[in-house]
């Protein structure tokens, strides 16, 4: 590993950041893997709460080693994310450079597979709206499915170029920007990731972070925060970045305060001093990765826009619906493909906007289709906190859950009939029909593990 390690970017790191060579190098041979996740405050998992946490993030929490997730049904359940640590530290830059208690429109521009946006989502409070992005389509499919798993219903998940994203004019107040990066900070991680960096590679990807910064700004309002990260070590995707944002886009950066036991390396770019924050695996208990954070000094005002008029489920259909939900007057029922989403009615003319701007893969929490005088209820019902506590439920052993995320037949016994929540330690799973002589998985075939797991 050492002799692979590129030998222009260790002098550069050495000559410009001061890291200590031999010890960086060493923590790339011995290659330590490090397990961290991060529990969901909407689902409690108390096997997790006294492990150690990740000190930058409340609900993170370093494991011993590393489990077999996809034989948890908890993890299928939501009620925990696979993040790396380093890339927690997202909470203390949200914490510190925003009120989290005002009602705020969130963009995660480069949001797949998704661990920023949960992270995002547990922080926002119930009046604020996130934005989830993905721009490349092959990969919003992921991004939906943990946004789904996660339950957050004031959420969007959408696939767009940013410069879609620019043309709805100051309509963000936070846009979150983990940009497309050489990679270098997972060197650890991944050694396979050195094969593929060179310095024409780190040149770039910085002139692509530049396009897709530049394109999506006009998004952010005058007084709106961007919080900028990589996982490169490259001061041209980093440092730089920060005072070309200052030079061109009349941003000011934000200092985050950092806990010097932490590890963190705090620096500070050439030319406007903007503080940015290094993390080295050397010194952290995590990967590589770079953030910096900023507000916009000037900017045009928003686009005013008249509210759409939004088509309304009919009076039987939304009957049969209702049934399923929360008793929750806030909840408002949007028509969407053959079907029905639920919205929070705060976010109604937003989301009727962006519907109009940009292609939404997803929109609040997807319920299902009314067929007959039944509704045939959607996976991201079941896993939400909409649904009503009276739906009946079967409540499965592990071989049963597992069985059933597989989607194999379940021969158990039960005394109810009809649609049903399938659930592991009271946490939902996803549905099922029970009739009279058989089981109907409905658990979503593009979900279900394939893997063969040992019992």
């Amino acid at each position: 590993m050492a002799n692979s390690l590129p030998q222009s970017l260790l002098n550069k790191l050495e000559k410009h950041q001061g890291i200590d060579r031999d010890a960086f190098i060493q923590e790339h041979e011995e290659a330590k893997s490090i397990t961290s996740i991060r529990l969901n405050p909407a689902k409690p998992d108390a096997r997790f709460e006294g492990e150690e946490q990740v000190p930058w993030c409340l609900t993170g929490r370093y494991l011993p080693e590393r489990p077999s997730f996809i034989a948890d049904p908890l993890f299928h359940a939501g009620c925990y994310y696979v993040q790396e640590a380093s890339s927690m530290f997202l909470e203390q830059a949200l914490r510190h450079s925003v009120n989290l208690d005002a009602d705020l429109r969130v963009l995660d521009l480069c949001a797949a597979p998704g661990g920023k946006s949960t992270l995002i989502a547990s922080l926002l409070n119930d009046r604020s709206l996130l934005i989830s992005n993905e721009i490349i389509k092959s990969r919003a499919p992921i991004l939906a499915d943990n946004m789904s798993r996660w339950g957050s219903i004031n959420s969007v998940v959408c696939n767009n170029d940013p410069r879609d994203l620019g043309k709805l004019r100051a309509f963000f107040d936070v846009m979150v920007v983990d940009a497309p990066c050489s990679g270098s900070g997972m060197f650890r991680k991944d050694p396979a990731a050195i094969d593929e960096w060179s310095e024409n590679n780190v040149q770039l990807c910085s002139e692509r972070q530049q396009r897709i910064l530049a394109d999506a700004l006009p998004a952010l309002r005058n007084g709106g925060v961007l919080i900028y990260s990589t996982c490169s070590y490259s001061e041209e995707e980093n440092e730089q970045i920060a005072d070309w944002l200052c030079k061109h886009h009349k941003m000011q950066a934000l200092r985050i305060p950092v806990d010097k036991s932490w590890g963190v390396v705090e620096t500070y770019s050439h030319e406007y001093k903007c503080p940015g924050y290094r993390f080295y695996p050397h010194l952290v208990k995590g990967e590589g990765l770079f953030l910096a954070c900023f507000v916009k000094m000037d900017g045009e005002d928003a686009d005013s826009y008249k509210p759409f008029k939004p088509a309304k489920a009919n009076m039987q259909e939304q009957a049969i619906i209702r049934r399923w939900l929360t008793d929750d007057d806030r909840l408002w029922l949007l028509p969407v493909k053959d079907g029905y989403s639920v919205i929070l009615k705060t976010f109604l003319d937003d989301i009727t906007y962006l519907q109009s701007r940009l292609y939404l893969k997803k929109a609040g929490i997807y319920v299902g289709k009314v067929q007959g005088k039944d509704l045939v209820p959607e996976h991201e019902l079941a896993l939400s906190a909409i649904l009503n506590p009276s739906v009946q439920r079967l409540e499965l052993s592990l071989a049963d859950a597992i069985k059933y995320l597989r989607k194999d037949s379940l021969e158990i016994d039960y005394a109810i009939v009809g649609w049903a929540l399938m659930c592991y330690q009271g946490r939902a799973l996803g549905w099922a029909k029970l009739l009279p002589s058989r089981i109907n998985n409905y658990y979503p075939k593009e979900l279900r593990i394939i893997k063969e797991i040992e019992a």
